[in-house]
Protein backbone atom coordinates (compact mmCIF):
# COMPACT_ATOMS: atom_id res chain seq x y z
CA UNK A 1 0.00 0.00 0.00
CA UNK A 2 2.68 2.52 0.73
CA UNK A 3 4.76 1.59 -2.10
CA UNK A 4 1.80 2.36 -4.51
CA UNK A 5 0.80 5.67 -2.30
CA UNK A 6 4.24 6.55 -3.29
CA UNK A 7 4.25 5.77 -6.73
CA UNK A 8 1.27 8.00 -7.45
CA UNK A 9 3.09 10.27 -5.02
CA UNK A 10 6.09 10.64 -7.14
CA UNK A 11 3.33 10.70 -10.67
CA UNK A 12 1.51 13.29 -9.41
CA UNK A 13 4.70 15.27 -9.01
CA UNK A 14 5.98 14.59 -12.43
CA UNK A 15 3.15 15.34 -13.57
CA UNK A 16 2.69 18.50 -11.71
CA UNK A 17 6.49 19.84 -12.91
CA UNK A 18 6.17 18.70 -16.53
CA UNK A 19 5.50 20.46 -19.25
CA UNK A 20 2.30 20.74 -21.69
CA UNK A 21 3.54 21.70 -25.53
CA UNK A 22 1.30 22.28 -28.34
CA UNK A 23 1.54 20.40 -31.55
CA UNK A 24 2.65 23.94 -33.09
CA UNK A 25 5.35 24.55 -30.80
CA UNK A 26 6.17 20.49 -31.43
CA UNK A 27 6.68 21.28 -35.08
CA UNK A 28 8.09 24.93 -34.82
CA UNK A 29 11.15 23.44 -33.05
CA UNK A 30 11.32 20.61 -35.42
CA UNK A 31 12.01 22.41 -38.61
CA UNK A 32 14.22 24.45 -36.83
CA UNK A 33 16.22 21.58 -35.77
CA UNK A 34 15.77 20.10 -39.04
CA UNK A 35 17.38 23.30 -40.81
CA UNK A 36 19.76 23.69 -38.70
CA UNK A 37 21.49 19.95 -39.16
CA UNK A 38 20.69 20.19 -42.53
CA UNK A 39 23.43 23.19 -42.75
CA UNK A 40 26.04 22.56 -39.51
CA UNK A 41 25.80 18.88 -39.08
CA UNK A 42 28.99 16.97 -41.00
CA UNK A 43 26.84 14.28 -41.53
CA UNK A 44 24.18 15.49 -42.77
CA UNK A 45 25.43 18.82 -44.42
CA UNK A 46 27.74 16.03 -46.57
CA UNK A 47 24.54 14.76 -48.44
CA UNK A 48 25.76 11.31 -46.39
CA UNK A 49 21.95 11.00 -45.53
CA UNK A 50 18.40 10.81 -46.67
CA UNK A 51 17.82 14.05 -44.62
CA UNK A 52 13.88 14.29 -46.03
CA UNK A 53 13.43 10.25 -44.88
CA UNK A 54 15.06 11.31 -41.64
CA UNK A 55 12.30 14.18 -40.65
CA UNK A 56 9.20 11.41 -42.18
CA UNK A 57 10.78 9.02 -39.27
CA UNK A 58 11.08 11.34 -36.38
CA UNK A 59 7.75 13.07 -37.51
CA UNK A 60 5.63 10.54 -35.64
CA UNK A 61 7.97 10.43 -32.52
CA UNK A 62 7.46 13.90 -32.18
CA UNK A 63 3.74 13.73 -32.53
CA UNK A 64 4.10 11.23 -29.50
CA UNK A 65 6.20 13.28 -27.38
CA UNK A 66 2.99 15.03 -25.31
CA UNK A 67 5.78 17.17 -22.57
CA UNK A 68 8.91 19.48 -23.19
CA UNK A 69 10.79 16.54 -21.28
CA UNK A 70 9.92 13.75 -23.93
CA UNK A 71 10.28 15.82 -26.83
CA UNK A 72 13.40 17.57 -25.50
CA UNK A 73 14.68 13.46 -25.16
CA UNK A 74 13.33 12.54 -28.45
CA UNK A 75 15.35 15.22 -30.48
CA UNK A 76 18.23 14.16 -28.35
CA UNK A 77 18.22 10.53 -29.66
CA UNK A 78 18.14 11.92 -32.90
CA UNK A 79 21.41 13.77 -33.05
CA UNK A 80 22.93 11.59 -31.60
CA UNK A 81 21.70 8.96 -33.79
CA UNK A 82 23.85 10.83 -36.77
CA UNK A 83 27.20 9.56 -35.30
CA UNK A 84 29.74 11.74 -33.44
CA UNK A 85 30.87 15.49 -34.14
CA UNK A 86 34.49 15.67 -33.82
CA UNK A 87 35.65 18.42 -32.28
CA UNK A 88 38.03 20.74 -33.99
CA UNK A 89 40.49 23.96 -33.91
CA UNK A 90 38.58 26.84 -36.39
CA UNK A 91 41.36 28.10 -38.29
CA UNK A 92 42.61 31.25 -38.63
CA UNK A 93 41.16 32.97 -41.55
CA UNK A 94 44.14 33.92 -44.46
CA UNK A 95 42.04 37.74 -45.03
CA UNK A 96 40.20 39.58 -42.68
CA UNK A 97 36.60 38.87 -43.15
CA UNK A 98 33.71 42.13 -42.51
CA UNK A 99 30.58 40.06 -40.87
CA UNK A 100 27.16 41.20 -40.90
CA UNK A 101 25.43 39.70 -38.70
CA UNK A 102 21.95 41.32 -38.32
CA UNK A 103 20.15 38.45 -39.65
CA UNK A 104 22.77 35.77 -37.81
CA UNK A 105 20.36 34.48 -34.41
CA UNK A 106 20.98 30.92 -33.04
CA UNK A 107 19.86 31.80 -29.40
CA UNK A 108 16.72 29.85 -29.99
CA UNK A 109 18.22 26.67 -29.02
CA UNK A 110 19.89 28.18 -25.87
CA UNK A 111 16.93 30.15 -24.87
CA UNK A 112 14.10 27.65 -25.79
CA UNK A 113 11.28 26.32 -23.49
CA UNK A 114 11.53 22.86 -24.87
CA UNK A 115 15.00 21.90 -25.28
CA UNK A 116 16.65 20.49 -22.04
CA UNK A 117 20.28 21.87 -21.30
CA UNK A 118 22.32 19.11 -22.20
CA UNK A 119 20.19 19.45 -25.61
CA UNK A 120 20.87 23.08 -26.11
CA UNK A 121 24.21 22.07 -25.50
CA UNK A 122 24.51 19.75 -27.95
CA UNK A 123 23.25 21.58 -30.74
CA UNK A 124 25.72 24.18 -29.37
CA UNK A 125 28.34 22.13 -29.91
CA UNK A 126 28.00 21.14 -33.47
CA UNK A 127 27.47 24.68 -34.44
CA UNK A 128 31.36 24.85 -33.31
CA UNK A 129 32.28 21.88 -35.00
CA UNK A 130 29.82 22.31 -37.89
CA UNK A 131 30.70 20.98 -41.39
CA UNK A 132 33.70 22.15 -42.94
CA UNK A 133 33.55 20.14 -46.30
CA UNK A 134 31.64 21.83 -49.25
CA UNK A 135 28.02 21.82 -48.38
CA UNK A 136 25.60 19.58 -50.37
CA UNK A 137 22.79 20.95 -50.27
CA UNK A 138 23.56 24.52 -51.00
CA UNK A 139 26.04 26.78 -52.49
CA UNK A 140 27.36 30.21 -52.92
CA UNK A 141 29.77 30.93 -55.85
CA UNK A 142 30.28 34.34 -58.17
CA UNK A 143 31.09 34.51 -62.05
CA UNK A 144 29.57 31.19 -62.99
CA UNK A 145 27.20 32.73 -65.34
CA UNK A 146 24.09 32.04 -63.31
CA UNK A 147 22.52 33.35 -59.91
CA UNK A 148 25.65 32.58 -56.95
CA UNK A 149 23.24 31.17 -54.87
CA UNK A 150 21.96 27.37 -55.59
CA UNK A 151 20.21 25.31 -53.41
CA UNK A 152 21.58 21.59 -54.68
CA UNK A 153 20.05 18.22 -54.64
CA UNK A 154 16.78 18.31 -53.41
CA UNK A 155 14.58 14.90 -53.78
CA UNK A 156 11.84 15.73 -55.89
CA UNK A 157 8.33 14.06 -55.28
CA UNK A 158 7.15 13.20 -59.13
CA UNK A 159 3.34 12.29 -56.82
CA UNK A 160 3.52 14.82 -54.73
CA UNK A 161 0.06 15.18 -53.19
CA UNK A 162 -1.16 17.99 -51.17
CA UNK A 163 -3.12 15.65 -48.72
CA UNK A 164 0.32 14.07 -48.05
CA UNK A 165 0.87 15.21 -44.68
CA UNK A 166 5.07 14.77 -44.40
CA UNK A 167 5.65 16.74 -47.88
CA UNK A 168 3.31 19.35 -47.08
CA UNK A 169 5.45 19.85 -43.73
CA UNK A 170 8.54 19.09 -45.94
CA UNK A 171 8.00 21.90 -48.38
CA UNK A 172 7.87 24.57 -45.22
CA UNK A 173 10.47 23.21 -43.65
CA UNK A 174 12.62 23.56 -46.57
CA UNK A 175 11.30 26.75 -47.19
CA UNK A 176 11.18 28.51 -44.34
CA UNK A 177 14.96 27.47 -43.67
CA UNK A 178 15.77 28.71 -47.14
CA UNK A 179 15.21 32.06 -45.78
CA UNK A 180 16.28 31.80 -42.13
CA UNK A 181 19.73 31.00 -43.41
CA UNK A 182 19.88 32.65 -47.10
CA UNK A 183 17.69 35.46 -47.06
CA UNK A 184 20.10 38.72 -46.76
CA UNK A 185 16.82 40.75 -46.27
CA UNK A 186 14.91 38.91 -43.47
CA UNK A 187 16.00 41.68 -41.20
CA UNK A 188 14.22 44.27 -43.09
CA UNK A 189 10.89 41.94 -42.86
CA UNK A 190 7.92 43.54 -41.16
CA UNK A 191 6.59 40.47 -39.33
CA UNK A 192 9.75 37.92 -37.55
CA UNK A 193 10.44 35.16 -39.64
CA UNK A 194 10.15 32.62 -36.16
CA UNK A 195 6.78 34.43 -35.41
CA UNK A 196 5.79 33.76 -39.48
CA UNK A 197 6.46 29.77 -38.70
CA UNK A 198 4.04 29.95 -35.83
CA UNK A 199 1.33 31.60 -37.10
CA UNK A 200 1.81 29.54 -40.60
CA UNK A 201 2.15 26.11 -39.36
CA UNK A 202 -1.48 25.33 -38.69
CA UNK A 203 -2.27 25.69 -42.56
CA UNK A 204 0.66 23.11 -43.23
CA UNK A 205 -0.21 20.18 -40.85
CA UNK A 206 -4.10 21.07 -40.71
CA UNK A 207 -5.38 22.89 -43.70
CA UNK A 208 -9.23 23.48 -43.79
CA UNK A 209 -8.71 22.35 -47.63
CA UNK A 210 -6.04 22.50 -50.63
CA UNK A 211 -6.96 25.84 -51.33
CA UNK A 212 -6.10 26.88 -47.92
CA UNK A 213 -2.72 24.90 -48.43
CA UNK A 214 -2.00 26.60 -51.75
CA UNK A 215 -2.79 30.08 -50.99
CA UNK A 216 -0.25 29.23 -47.09
CA UNK A 217 2.23 28.59 -49.70
CA UNK A 218 1.79 31.81 -51.54
CA UNK A 219 1.47 34.13 -48.44
CA UNK A 220 4.49 32.88 -46.64
CA UNK A 221 6.75 34.44 -49.59
CA UNK A 222 4.99 37.60 -50.01
CA UNK A 223 5.84 37.99 -46.25
CA UNK A 224 9.22 38.35 -46.93
CA UNK A 225 8.29 41.84 -48.18
CA UNK A 226 10.48 41.49 -50.98
CA UNK A 227 9.31 42.59 -54.58
CA UNK A 228 11.42 39.20 -55.68
CA UNK A 229 9.70 36.99 -53.70
CA UNK A 230 6.30 35.18 -54.30
CA UNK A 231 5.26 31.51 -55.00
CA UNK A 232 3.71 30.38 -58.20
CA UNK A 233 1.68 27.80 -58.88
CA UNK A 234 -1.21 26.64 -61.02
CA UNK A 235 -3.85 26.61 -59.06
CA UNK A 236 -3.87 30.41 -58.74
CA UNK A 237 -5.71 30.51 -62.13
CA UNK A 238 -8.06 28.65 -60.63
CA UNK A 239 -8.80 30.69 -57.43
CA UNK A 240 -8.54 34.23 -59.36
CA UNK A 241 -8.94 33.34 -62.78
CA UNK A 242 -6.93 33.05 -65.50
CA UNK A 243 -8.60 36.22 -67.79
CA UNK A 244 -7.45 39.57 -67.97
CA UNK A 245 -8.82 42.92 -68.99
CA UNK A 246 -7.12 44.60 -72.02
CA UNK A 247 -5.69 47.21 -70.04
CA UNK A 248 -3.19 48.85 -68.08
CA UNK A 249 -4.09 50.00 -64.51
CA UNK A 250 -2.47 52.35 -62.00
CA UNK A 251 -3.58 52.83 -58.60
CA UNK A 252 -4.08 56.40 -57.12
CA UNK A 253 -6.06 57.30 -54.10
CA UNK A 254 -7.67 53.95 -54.19
CA UNK A 255 -9.04 53.93 -57.89
CA UNK A 256 -7.98 51.81 -60.96
CA UNK A 257 -6.66 54.60 -63.54
CA UNK A 258 -6.48 52.98 -67.18
CA UNK A 259 -2.29 54.26 -68.42
CA UNK A 260 -2.48 51.76 -71.39
CA UNK A 261 -4.19 49.61 -73.52
CA UNK A 262 -2.66 45.87 -74.23
CA UNK A 263 -5.07 45.90 -77.29
CA UNK A 264 -6.41 48.64 -79.26
CA UNK A 265 -9.24 46.36 -80.71
CA UNK A 266 -9.99 44.63 -77.85
CA UNK A 267 -9.94 47.86 -75.71
CA UNK A 268 -12.28 49.34 -78.11
CA UNK A 269 -15.12 46.78 -77.74
CA UNK A 270 -15.02 47.48 -73.87
CA UNK A 271 -15.00 51.34 -74.98
CA UNK A 272 -12.18 51.21 -72.62
CA UNK A 273 -9.92 54.68 -72.69
CA UNK A 274 -7.22 55.86 -71.07
CA UNK A 275 -8.05 57.87 -68.02
CA UNK A 276 -11.14 55.87 -67.12
CA UNK A 277 -11.17 55.52 -63.20
CA UNK A 278 -12.31 52.73 -62.23
CA UNK A 279 -13.80 52.53 -58.92
CA UNK A 280 -15.38 49.27 -58.07
CA UNK A 281 -15.54 45.92 -59.10
CA UNK A 282 -18.31 43.30 -59.02
CA UNK A 283 -19.86 46.07 -56.35
CA UNK A 284 -16.10 45.99 -54.48
CA UNK A 285 -14.47 49.01 -53.88
CA UNK A 286 -10.65 48.96 -54.79
CA UNK A 287 -9.85 49.91 -51.68
CA UNK A 288 -11.92 46.85 -50.53
CA UNK A 289 -10.20 44.15 -53.02
CA UNK A 290 -6.89 45.70 -51.62
CA UNK A 291 -7.54 45.09 -48.41
CA UNK A 292 -8.57 41.33 -49.15
CA UNK A 293 -5.97 40.17 -51.20
CA UNK A 294 -3.01 42.26 -50.52
CA UNK A 295 -1.61 39.12 -48.93
CA UNK A 296 -1.52 37.64 -51.85
CA UNK A 297 0.82 40.38 -53.39
CA UNK A 298 4.83 40.93 -53.52
CA UNK A 299 5.90 43.64 -52.97
CA UNK A 300 8.94 45.83 -50.86
CA UNK A 301 6.74 48.49 -50.57
CA UNK A 302 3.56 49.81 -51.09
CA UNK A 303 4.01 51.07 -54.59
CA UNK A 304 4.81 48.00 -55.56
CA UNK A 305 2.49 46.50 -53.47
CA UNK A 306 -0.20 48.73 -55.57
CA UNK A 307 1.61 47.79 -59.06
CA UNK A 308 1.76 44.16 -58.25
CA UNK A 309 -2.32 43.51 -57.23
CA UNK A 310 -3.70 44.08 -60.60
CA UNK A 311 -4.70 40.38 -61.20
CA UNK A 312 -5.85 39.89 -58.01
CA UNK A 313 -8.30 42.90 -58.84
CA UNK A 314 -9.18 42.39 -62.51
CA UNK A 315 -8.71 38.83 -63.47
CA UNK A 316 -11.52 36.16 -63.07
CA UNK A 317 -13.20 32.76 -64.72
CA UNK A 318 -15.67 34.53 -66.29
CA UNK A 319 -15.48 36.40 -69.92
CA UNK A 320 -16.45 39.75 -68.30
CA UNK A 321 -16.26 41.57 -65.30
CA UNK A 322 -18.48 44.88 -64.33
CA UNK A 323 -17.03 48.06 -63.20
CA UNK A 324 -17.89 50.87 -61.69
CA UNK A 325 -15.95 53.78 -63.57
CA UNK A 326 -15.52 57.59 -63.74
CA UNK A 327 -15.71 59.57 -67.32
CA UNK A 328 -15.83 62.91 -67.83
CA UNK A 329 -17.35 63.34 -64.04
CA UNK A 330 -19.68 61.13 -64.98
CA UNK A 331 -19.75 57.71 -62.89
CA UNK A 332 -21.23 54.49 -64.87
CA UNK A 333 -21.41 50.91 -64.76
CA UNK A 334 -20.62 48.43 -67.20
CA UNK A 335 -19.32 45.00 -68.49
CA UNK A 336 -15.24 44.57 -69.57
CA UNK A 337 -14.16 41.65 -71.41
CA UNK A 338 -11.84 39.68 -70.23
CA UNK A 339 -9.33 37.70 -71.88
CA UNK A 340 -6.82 34.52 -71.69
CA UNK A 341 -3.28 36.38 -71.46
CA UNK A 342 -2.47 34.33 -75.07
CA UNK A 343 -5.66 35.95 -76.67
CA UNK A 344 -5.06 39.25 -75.54
CA UNK A 345 -2.01 39.57 -78.25
CA UNK A 346 -0.48 42.75 -76.29
CA UNK A 347 0.58 45.10 -78.56
CA UNK A 348 4.12 46.77 -78.13
CA UNK A 349 4.89 50.30 -79.59
CA UNK A 350 8.04 51.17 -80.93
CA UNK A 351 9.90 53.08 -79.16
CA UNK A 352 12.86 55.65 -80.27
CA UNK A 353 16.25 54.84 -78.43
CA UNK A 354 17.17 58.10 -78.28
CA UNK A 355 15.81 61.99 -79.20
CA UNK A 356 16.84 65.82 -78.60
CA UNK A 357 13.82 67.31 -77.43
CA UNK A 358 13.16 71.40 -77.09
CA UNK A 359 16.34 73.37 -75.67
CA UNK A 360 18.84 70.71 -77.17
CA UNK A 361 17.84 68.41 -74.58
CA UNK A 362 18.62 64.55 -74.48
CA UNK A 363 16.07 61.74 -73.90
CA UNK A 364 16.88 58.49 -74.07
CA UNK A 365 14.53 55.54 -73.78
CA UNK A 366 16.94 53.33 -71.62
CA UNK A 367 14.92 50.12 -71.98
CA UNK A 368 15.60 50.32 -75.52
CA UNK A 369 19.07 51.05 -75.71
CA UNK A 370 21.85 47.94 -76.49
CA UNK A 371 25.25 48.43 -75.68
CA UNK A 372 26.01 48.42 -79.06
CA UNK A 373 24.50 51.69 -79.64
CA UNK A 374 26.37 53.63 -77.29
CA UNK A 375 29.04 55.34 -79.76
CA UNK A 376 25.92 56.39 -81.74
CA UNK A 377 24.48 57.45 -78.38
CA UNK A 378 27.67 59.46 -77.59
CA UNK A 379 28.25 60.69 -80.74
CA UNK A 380 24.43 62.20 -80.98
CA UNK A 381 23.97 63.54 -77.61
CA UNK A 382 27.63 64.45 -76.49
CA UNK A 383 26.77 68.46 -77.04
CA UNK A 384 23.37 68.42 -75.58
CA UNK A 385 22.76 70.86 -72.46
CA UNK A 386 21.28 68.00 -70.60
CA UNK A 387 20.33 64.20 -70.69
CA UNK A 388 17.12 62.65 -69.21
CA UNK A 389 17.90 58.70 -68.70
CA UNK A 390 14.27 57.04 -68.70
CA UNK A 391 15.04 54.34 -66.13
CA UNK A 392 11.23 53.48 -65.53
CA UNK A 393 11.48 50.02 -67.30
CA UNK A 394 13.98 47.24 -67.05
CA UNK A 395 17.09 48.37 -68.88
CA UNK A 396 19.48 46.20 -70.77
CA UNK A 397 23.65 45.76 -69.82
CA UNK A 398 24.60 49.03 -70.80
CA UNK A 399 25.18 50.82 -67.62
CA UNK A 400 29.31 50.68 -67.56
CA UNK A 401 29.16 52.17 -71.27
CA UNK A 402 27.31 54.71 -70.20
CA UNK A 403 29.11 55.64 -66.98
CA UNK A 404 32.16 55.25 -68.73
CA UNK A 405 30.84 58.30 -70.83
CA UNK A 406 29.62 60.06 -68.00
CA UNK A 407 32.26 59.98 -65.61
CA UNK A 408 35.47 61.77 -65.41
CA UNK A 409 37.17 58.88 -63.28
CA UNK A 410 36.63 55.58 -62.03
CA UNK A 411 34.20 55.84 -59.28
CA UNK A 412 32.83 52.87 -56.29
CA UNK A 413 28.84 53.14 -56.55
CA UNK A 414 27.74 49.95 -55.15
CA UNK A 415 28.41 47.05 -51.94
CA UNK A 416 27.48 44.07 -52.31
CA UNK A 417 26.47 41.30 -49.52
CA UNK A 418 27.20 37.56 -49.73
CA UNK A 419 26.01 34.57 -47.73
CA UNK A 420 28.05 32.56 -45.80
CA UNK A 421 27.67 28.72 -46.40
CA UNK A 422 30.34 28.10 -44.00
CA UNK A 423 28.49 29.75 -41.35
CA UNK A 424 24.56 29.12 -42.39
CA UNK A 425 22.85 32.71 -41.51
CA UNK A 426 26.11 35.15 -41.25
CA UNK A 427 26.54 37.11 -44.14
CA UNK A 428 29.99 38.87 -45.38
CA UNK A 429 30.77 42.26 -47.43
CA UNK A 430 32.22 41.00 -50.30
CA UNK A 431 35.72 42.08 -51.12
CA UNK A 432 35.62 43.19 -54.78
CA UNK A 433 34.92 46.94 -55.08
CA UNK A 434 32.84 47.34 -57.76
CA UNK A 435 33.11 50.91 -60.14
CA UNK A 436 31.71 52.34 -62.70
CA UNK A 437 33.15 55.05 -65.03
CA UNK A 438 37.01 55.17 -65.89
CA UNK A 439 39.32 58.12 -66.47
CA UNK A 440 37.73 60.24 -68.71
CA UNK A 441 38.81 63.93 -69.58
CA UNK A 442 36.24 64.16 -72.55
CA UNK A 443 33.40 63.04 -70.13
CA UNK A 444 29.62 64.59 -70.82
CA UNK A 445 29.83 67.81 -69.17
CA UNK A 446 25.52 68.48 -69.30
CA UNK A 447 22.94 67.82 -66.81
CA UNK A 448 21.95 64.11 -65.71
CA UNK A 449 18.53 63.62 -65.26
CA UNK A 450 17.34 59.96 -64.07
CA UNK A 451 13.45 59.09 -64.26
CA UNK A 452 12.28 56.30 -61.53
CA UNK A 453 9.31 55.09 -60.69
CA UNK A 454 7.86 51.73 -58.80
CA UNK A 455 8.45 49.85 -62.44
CA UNK A 456 12.37 50.59 -62.03
CA UNK A 457 12.81 47.05 -59.99
CA UNK A 458 16.53 45.70 -59.41
CA UNK A 459 18.26 45.46 -62.33
CA UNK A 460 16.94 49.41 -63.18
CA UNK A 461 17.76 50.30 -59.48
CA UNK A 462 21.70 48.56 -60.23
CA UNK A 463 21.58 50.85 -63.50
CA UNK A 464 20.28 54.04 -61.49
CA UNK A 465 22.86 53.73 -58.96
CA UNK A 466 25.22 53.74 -61.48
CA UNK A 467 24.00 56.73 -62.59
CA UNK A 468 23.74 58.51 -59.83
CA UNK A 469 27.74 58.71 -60.07
CA UNK A 470 27.40 61.29 -62.50
CA UNK A 471 28.98 65.05 -61.95
CA UNK A 472 25.83 66.70 -62.41
CA UNK A 473 23.05 64.36 -61.34
CA UNK A 474 19.40 64.52 -60.14
CA UNK A 475 17.55 61.55 -59.85
CA UNK A 476 13.37 62.53 -60.13
CA UNK A 477 10.30 60.50 -60.37
CA UNK A 478 9.04 58.17 -57.54
CA UNK A 479 10.07 55.43 -55.03
CA UNK A 480 11.47 52.62 -56.94
CA UNK A 481 10.56 48.55 -56.42
CA UNK A 482 12.75 48.17 -53.50
CA UNK A 483 14.59 44.72 -54.52
CA UNK A 484 18.14 45.42 -55.43
CA UNK A 485 20.19 41.88 -56.31
CA UNK A 486 19.88 39.03 -58.21
CA UNK A 487 17.01 37.00 -58.27
CA UNK A 488 17.19 33.23 -57.54
CA UNK A 489 14.34 30.90 -58.62
CA UNK A 490 13.84 27.77 -57.74
CA UNK A 491 11.24 24.89 -56.82
CA UNK A 492 10.58 24.35 -53.11
CA UNK A 493 8.58 21.09 -54.22
CA UNK A 494 6.93 19.82 -57.26
CA UNK A 495 4.12 22.52 -58.46
CA UNK A 496 5.34 25.40 -56.31
CA UNK A 497 8.14 27.50 -57.71
CA UNK A 498 9.68 30.44 -55.80
CA UNK A 499 12.12 33.25 -55.59
CA UNK A 500 13.73 36.01 -53.60
CA UNK A 501 16.61 38.46 -53.78
CA UNK A 502 19.85 36.01 -53.05
CA UNK A 503 22.46 38.62 -52.37
CA UNK A 504 22.40 42.41 -50.78
CA UNK A 505 22.72 45.32 -52.98
CA UNK A 506 23.79 48.52 -51.14
CA UNK A 507 25.59 52.02 -51.93
CA UNK A 508 29.47 52.07 -50.85
CA UNK A 509 28.42 53.88 -47.36
CA UNK A 510 26.28 50.51 -46.63
CA UNK A 511 23.28 52.69 -47.07
CA UNK A 512 20.24 49.82 -47.66
CA UNK A 513 18.29 49.74 -50.82
CA UNK A 514 16.31 46.92 -50.09
CA UNK A 515 12.65 48.22 -49.44
CA UNK A 516 13.75 51.87 -49.87
CA UNK A 517 15.10 51.57 -53.34
CA UNK A 518 16.24 54.31 -55.04
CA UNK A 519 15.15 57.70 -53.20
CA UNK A 520 14.55 60.68 -55.92
CA UNK A 521 15.89 63.83 -55.74
CA UNK A 522 13.03 65.59 -56.58
CA UNK A 523 9.78 63.68 -55.98
CA UNK A 524 6.81 63.38 -58.74
CA UNK A 525 3.97 61.45 -58.90
CA UNK A 526 1.61 61.00 -61.75
CA UNK A 527 -2.14 62.31 -60.83
CA UNK A 528 -5.45 60.82 -62.31
CA UNK A 529 -5.69 64.46 -63.98
CA UNK A 530 -2.55 64.35 -65.36
CA UNK A 531 -3.15 60.89 -67.47
CA UNK A 532 -6.39 62.10 -68.46
CA UNK A 533 -4.56 65.05 -70.12
CA UNK A 534 -2.33 62.88 -71.29
CA UNK A 535 0.62 64.34 -69.65
CA UNK A 536 4.05 62.64 -68.57
CA UNK A 537 4.23 64.52 -65.67
CA UNK A 538 7.52 63.08 -64.79
CA UNK A 539 9.04 63.78 -67.71
CA UNK A 540 7.55 67.18 -67.96
CA UNK A 541 9.03 67.69 -64.05
CA UNK A 542 12.71 66.68 -65.63
CA UNK A 543 12.54 69.39 -68.00
CA UNK A 544 11.35 71.94 -65.56
CA UNK A 545 14.22 71.29 -63.93
CA UNK A 546 16.60 71.59 -66.85
CA UNK A 547 15.38 75.48 -67.22
CA UNK A 548 15.29 76.16 -63.66
CA UNK A 549 17.89 74.04 -62.03
CA UNK A 550 15.04 73.49 -59.24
Amino acid sequence: MKKTLLLVLVLLFQNAFSKPITETQKLAATCKVWGFLKYYHPNVADGSKNWDEQLFQILPKVEEAQTAEAFSLVIENWITSLGEVKAYKISTPTSKKEYFDKNFDLSWFSKNDLFSKSLSKKIKFIEENRIQVKQYYVDFELNTGKVPLQFNNEIKYTDFKWTNKNLRLLALFRYWNYIEYFFPYKYQMDENWDKVLNTMLPRFYAPESEKDFVLAMREISIKLNDTHASTQMSQLFDYFGDKFIPADVKIIDEKAVIISLKNDSLAKVSDLKIGDVITKVEGKTIAELLKENRKYVEGSNEPSVLRNAYWTIFNGKTSSVEVEFVRDGKTAVKSINRYKYQDLKIQFPDREKWKILEDNVGYVNYDALEESDVPALISALNNTNAIIFDNRERPNDVMFAISDWLNSEPKEFVKFLDPDVSYPGRYLWRNEILKCGKNNPEYYKGKVIVLVNEKAVSHAEFNAMSLQTAPKVKVIGSQTGGADGANYRFPIIKGFYTSFTCYGVFYPNKKETQRIGIVPDIEVKPTILGIQQGKDEVLDRALLFVKTGK
